[in-house]
């Protein structure tokens, strides 16, 4: 059995996680986490995006959230990132290792993944 202090601890240590995945920020991640997004391998996607928003600070300004099917599935994983005041960017075939590359160019640096989007794998 788990005492209160413990689970006190495991509450504190998922904070960071699960605030970032809460809120209304200016930009929202939203990624496809339907059957077919998960067998495709949404699902370390999505944590991807949670650890790197919180590694480079941006949990203020970016939201991560999952949502059912998207309705593309041969691109899944497929990730959606809507800005305020500008069209959305849908990536596609997304892995672990390419959000990594996501935060830092897109999140941080304001510049879209060009060739990880749907419009260049179609």
């Amino acid at each position: 059995m788990i005492s209160l202090a413990e689970l006190a601890a495991i509450r504190d240590k998922m904070k960071d996680k699960v605030g970032v995945r809460e809120g209304s920020a200016e930009t929202r991640v939203v990624v496809g986490m339907a059957t077919c997004g998960i067998a495709a391998g949404a699902r370390p996607v999505l944590n991807a995006f949670v650890e790197g928003v919180n590694k480079e600070g941006l949990s203020d300004k970016v939201t991560v959230t999952q949502t059912g099917c998207i309705g593309i599935c041969q691109y899944e994983p497929v990730v959606e990132i809507f800005e305020d005041g500008k069209e959305k960017t849908t990536y596609v075939k997304l892995t672990a290792e390419k959000v990594e590359r996501i935060v830092k160019e897109h999140l941080l640096g304001g510049k879209i993944v060009e060739e990880y989007t749907i419009g260049a794998n179609r």
